[in-house]
Formats: structure tokens, C-alpha cells, sequence
């Protein structure tokens, strides 16, 4: 439970303010005094509110939603309370990408408002300071730009170097979308892969078939006969869970059609594994290995609970983050937009930037790091993209994905080059409730063994095929939808299923013909789908759709959410090199000038594989971090 309070001297002032304005004409007579709670339905579960009402005047808020995403709900549930007793009001802003925790707040303390017998203009009125906010200007070793996974785990570094770092975040909150991630992290040859038994050589065979493909790309070519051979070593004397470097390598490769920049995913691979180690050594553990789609193995690692039950990678991983920034004492400057990046001599030396009252921040700097994120949320510079068929289309970005971190390095002061621009991914399983909020569904659980079927009741392509291509499948289906389904025993192994049910996202039934009314398909249909795919399983082999991932039979009770295509990750952005210096239109190094996460391009090529988002802001944030700590001598 979140418990807040406000200083003594600021509630004997809101006393003093409503001692005046009880007395003035108009004003209401009637004086309440007392705790009343109200409860309404938030992301997760119930969201309890209780105000403390002194003379018309709230002295203390609590809200309480134990059941609240962490690293997104619970900020609503930290944030709003304070404000609501610093403006002795109910009416408050949401917080952003807490849209639906936020919105359970308001409505609990409307309800519990309600129970005192006051109207919201009742309260005494609270006038606020007719003081313009005073420009700032602040000095730092690093400035970052962005309070995601790269721009954290940047700071950490950076600061662990010894230089002084100040961060500054657009939103209220930090996480971007680094805490959206519900899936996990992409690394190779890890000591966890080994506690898995082996059984993917058909997803390893398809791999290579598909690399043949790409036999003109001289990096995709030597890769393949790499792996060939560690392939057939491995067969020889199969010691171990099998994957390497190269094939991690190779999979991204072939998964973004070869249009990677093949040193930067050199680069993810070969640091992918010594960013786990990093990540446990700060306290974040990602134990438990599982595979995604366009992966030819197990390699995607999450995070479990203390159950052992699988949970959402993101708001498990950004809460840490801080925590490990709050011990080192990093200033983190929220609600504050970064727009200009400060350039002296062809050199980034710090940032400008707006505050939440609309006054000037000034950071001066020697490095900069640009870890804004991509520009998913932005349908406006998604659509100039040479997408028009994208307007209007669902997100599962949070709201401060805008792209101004691309639009600051393009200026022509700094005249940063881009790549990739045009290459926008699409995310399969998307689920859109009654209100049109859009929550991402994890890819794991068709890497586990859920399939999609459409309005007919029918699988119609291979669940963990490379996102791209599940997702045109399920644009062909009618009303452009699927339904994902699983069963009993993934949802016991699995915290991330359970909150889905939770929430409401899902119907169920005992068996094929019970779900099949819950879902109005037609019963035989999905009956016969179910029984076939659960042969393909004891066969591992799926003639119609050649899925190579064969997991789990469905059996026991069955549950099914609605999923459609969203946008999801913009592939494109600010051109760096392997060391994550930013390149400039004519090729050379913009100096001071840094960048990680999805603000860049390159790394994905075409398509970005599921888990390795995760892996780029660590593995590239780590980088930046080091790089820019080094540069500011």
C-alpha cells in the first residue's frame, strides 16, 4: 500500500485557505470532517482510496492496488494521492502509460468523496502560485535524454565511472517502454540455456534453410557455414544445451532480411550473455529461459516470481533500474522535453529542454546520450514514413515514444544521419478491451505452446513464425483479429497468464466445444484444430504450417483472448557505430554526441526478433554508458 502524506506547514495553510473562503459569501457552510474509502476497477483488480477530510479540507490520500502492474499502476497509485492533497481536489491529471490504475483513482476517490456527503466544490479552493517558474541551468559530466532501460542503464554506468549524470525524462515517470516489455531477453551461450534439454534441431535445420536465402550477403554466408559446423560438432558429441553467438547472430540476421548493420548486431550477440551476468549483478535476475518467435532455440530469459512463475520482463527489470539509480544518487529531471541538443565546435555539449510550467532547462555537458526511444506513438511521423496504410492504427507504445530524439539529432546544427526510417513493426498479439486500450500479450506464450486460430476456428500460420509475418496472417483473417489460446498448466506456470485472466482479457471452457461457445466459433472446427495440432506435438512435425517450436499439447481447460496486429517498434533511427558514437550525414563521429535503445538504427534491420529489444538497451545502453563517461574527461 501506498501511503502519503503532505508537510504539516502545507496543511495548516490549506486550513488557513479555507478558513477564508468558508467566510466569504457563496462559499458552502457545511464543515466535514472524517476517512472515507471508495473502490473502483483498475488494470489489475480493485484500487482502494481512502480520504482524510478535515474541515473540508484533505488532509491525507491513500491508495492502495496491490494488484496494480509494478513500474506502471503503482506510480498512480505513488502520484496522484500527493497531488490530490497538494490541491485539496479529486480532480487530478492521469499519469501517463497508467492510464487505467490512474483513471481507478479518480473514480475511488470520487466514490469516497461521495460518501462524506461533499461535492468536489465543497472543498475548499487551493489558489496556486502566480509565480512564473524560474528558467534552470545545471552542469553534469553526462546529460542523458530519456529515462527507459538504455538511458538508465547508461546512467548507471556512467555513474559507477565516477562522472556526475543528470537524466531528463518527458514523462512523470521513468520506464518508457522498456517497462511495456512483457517477454524477456535475448542472450547466447548463458549458464541458464544449460538447465534446458535440448530437442530444437528442427528450428536450428529451418534456420540455416532460411540463411540459404541470403547467400549474397557475405556476413549472412559466412555465419551459416559457421554455425554448420558448430552444428555438427554439436551432433557428434551433443554435451549441453546447443546455441552460439553466431547462430544468436544469424538469427537476427535472417529475421531482419539481412538489412541489419551486421557490426552492430555483432555487437548485441557477442555482449548479450555478459549483460545478463550485469543485470544479476544489480540485482535483476533473468533465470528462467524460454523461445520466441524468429529464435531457432531457447534463448529468450525472464524474470519469475517467488512462486517460480513466469512475470512480465519489463516491470520487473525498470523498477531495479531505478532503485540501482536512487543508490547513486542520479537526478532524475521529470516532465521536462528535451528539444535542442547544444553544439559547440561540431560538438555535443549538453541539451536544452522545456519544464512542465514551460521554463528553460539548460544542461550544460561534456557527452550527451540520446536514449528517447523510438517514435511508435507519434501516428503522424509513423505515416510520413511511407506508411499511410498505418494512420490511426493501435499502439502499444507509451505516450512519451514521440521521436523528438530523432528530430534533435537531424537538426541541422548536429546533422545526424538516420537508417532504416521506413521499417515499422507491427506486434501480433495485441489485445484492445472495451475502452480501446491496447495491452501488449506476450509473445512467450506461443513460444510455450499457445496457438492462434481465427473467426473459423482454424490456426492459420506458424504462432512463432518472425512478427512480421504472424502479423500479416492475422490481417488476412476475418475482422483482421485471432484468438490466442492456452491451457490450465501453462496458466498455473505462468503469473503473466494469470493477470491476463484477471484482468478480464480472457473466456474459458473445459474443453474444445465449451470454449469454442465462449468464443463463438464454430465447436467442430475448433475441436478438430486442436486435436490436430496435439498430434503435431507427439509428431513434432506441423505439415501445414511448419512451426518447428512444439512445447505443449493443449489439454485439461482451455482459455482464449482476442489479439490483433499493433505498432510496436520503429527499427529506424539515428545511425552509430559499434562504440555507439552517432554518425553524421557525411559518416564521421559527432563528437560527445551518443545514443542507445530504440532511438537508433540498424541493429534489427527489417524486423526486429521478440527479446531482443531487452538485449539492445541493455547491451547498447552499457556501451553508452561507458563510452560517454570515458569521453567526458
Amino acid at each position: 500500500m501506498k501511503k502519503n502524506a503532505i508537510s504539516k506547514v502545507a496543511v495548516a495553510g490549506l486550513f488557513g485557505v479555507a478558513a477564508i473562503l468558508g467566510a466569504m459569501p457563496g462559499c458552502s457552510a457545511k464543515s466535514v470532517s472524517g476517512t472515507f474509502t471508495g473502490t473502483a476497477k483498475g488494470n489489475g483488480g480493485d484500487v482502494t482510496v481512502t480520504l482524510t477530510i478535515e474541515k473540508n479540507v484533505i488532509t491525507d490520500v491513500k491508495a492502495d492496488g496491490p494488484k496494480e502492474t509494478v513500474g506502471i499502476g503503482d506510480k498512480a497509485l505513488e502520484k496522484l494521492p500527493t497531488e490530490m492533497v497538494a490541491g485539496n481536489t479529486i480532480t487530478v491529471d492521469t499519469v501517463s502509460g497508467a492510464t487505467i490504475t490512474s483513471n481507478a483513482v479518480l473514480e475511488a476517490a470520487k466514490a469516497a468523496l461521495e460518501k462524506s456527503g461533499l461535492k468536489a466544490s465543497d472543498l475548499a479552493k487551493v489558489t496556486a502560485s502566480a509565480a512564473a517558474a524560474e528558467d534552470v541551468t545545471e552542469t553534469a559530466d553526462v546529460v542523458i535524454v530519456g529515462a527507459g532501460g538504455a538511458g538508465m542503464t547508461a546512467a548507471i554506468v556512467a555513474t559507477d565511472a565516477g562522472k556526475k549524470v543528470i537524466i531528463v525524462e518527458s514523462q512523470d515517470v521513468s520506464g518508457g517502454n522498456s517497462v511495456r516489455s512483457t517477454g524477456g531477453m535475448n542472450a547466447a551461450k548463458t549458464t541458464y540455456q544449460d538447465s534446458n534439454t535440448f530437442g530444437e534441431s528442427a528450428g536450428v535445420e529451418k534456420t540455416l534453410k532460411s540463411a540459404e536465402k541470403y547467400a549474397d550477403n557475405a556476413d549472412v554466408k559466412a555465419l551459416t557455414e559457421t554455425v554448420t559446423k558448430q552444428w555438427a560438432d554439436y551432433q557428434a558429441n551433443p554435451t549441453g544445451y546447443f546455441d552460439s553467438v553466431e547462430l544468436m547472430e544469424l538469427d537476427t540476421m535472417v529475421g531482419g532480411y539481412a538489412k541489419n548493420d551486421f557490426s552492430l548486431v555483432k555487437t548485441l550477440a557477442e555482449n548479450s550473455s555478459p549483460a545478463i551476468d550485469w543485470l544479476a549483478s544489480i540485482g535483476a535476475k533473468l533465470t528462467s529461459v524460454g523461445q520466441f518467435g524468429g529464435a531457432s532455440v531457447k534463448r529468450i530469459h525472464r524474470p519469475v516470481n517467488d512462486e517460480g512463475k513466469v512475470i512480465s520482463v519489463g516491470s520487473y527489470v525498470v523498477p531495479i533500474l531505478e532503485k540501482n539509480l536512487t543508490e547513486r544518487n542520479v537526478e532524475i529531471m521529470y516532465n521536462t522535453t528535451a528539444n535542442k541538443i547544444l553544439m559547440q565546435d561540431g560538438k555535443a555539449v549538453g541539451i536544452e529542454a522545456s519544464g512542465k510550467d514551460g521554463n528553460k532547462v539548460t544542461i550544460n555537458a561534456k557527452s550527451v546520450v540520446m536514449a528517447t526511444g523510438g517514435f511508435g506513438a507519434n501516428n503522424d511521423m509513423v505515416v510520413a514514413q511511407n506508411h499511410p496504410e498505418l494512420k490511426g492504427y493501435i499502439t502499444t507504445n507509451a505516450a512519451g515514444a514521440q521521436g523528438q530524439g530523432i528530430t534533435m539529432a537531424t537538426a541541422d546544427d548536429v546533422d545526424a544521419a538516420t537508417v532504416d526510417m521506413d521499417q515499422i513493426q507491427l506486434h501480433p498479439t495485441v489485445h484492445v478491451d472495451a475502452d480501446n486500450n491496447a495491452s501488449l500479450i506476450t509473445e512467450g506464450l506461443r513460444g510455450d505452446g499457445a496457438i492462434l486460430v481465427n473467426a473459423e476456428g482454424k490456426r492459420f500460420t506458424d504462432e512463432v513464425g518472425t512478427r512480421d509475418v504472424v502479423s500479416a496472417a492475422e490481417n488476412e483473417q476475418t475482422g483482421g483479429s485471432a484468438w490466442l489460446i492456452v491451457d490450465q498448466s501453462m496458466v498455473d506456470a505462468s503469473a503473466v497468464i494469470q493477470g491476463y485472466i484477471k484482468k478480464g482479457f480472457t473466456v474459458t471452457g473445459t474443453d474444445a466445444a465449451s470454449l469454442a461457445k465462449e468464443m463463438n466459433v464454430d465447436a467442430d472446427a475448433l475441436s478438430t484444430t486442436i486435436e490436430t495440432w496435439n498430434k503435431a506435438v507427439e509428431a513434432k512435425s506441423d505439415p501445414d504450417f511448419n512451426r518447428t517450436s512444439f512445447n505443449h499439447q493443449l489439454t485439461g481447460n482451455l482459455y482464449a483472448l482476442t489479439v490483433q496486429p499493433g505498432i510496436h517498434h520503429t527499427m529506424g533511427g539515428l545511425k552509430i557505430n559499434t562504440n555507439t558514437e552517432v554518425l553524421s550525414t557525411d559518416g564521421n563521429v559527432i563528437g560527445g554526441l551518443f545514443a542507445a535503445g530504440e532511438v537508433t538504427g540498424g541493429v534489427h534491420g527489417a524486423n526486429r526478433l521478440g527479446g531482443n529489444a531487452v538485449a539492445d538497451f541493455t547491451v547498447f545502453g552499457r556501451i553508452a554508458g561507458t563510452a560517454a563517461a570515458a569521453y567526458a574527461k
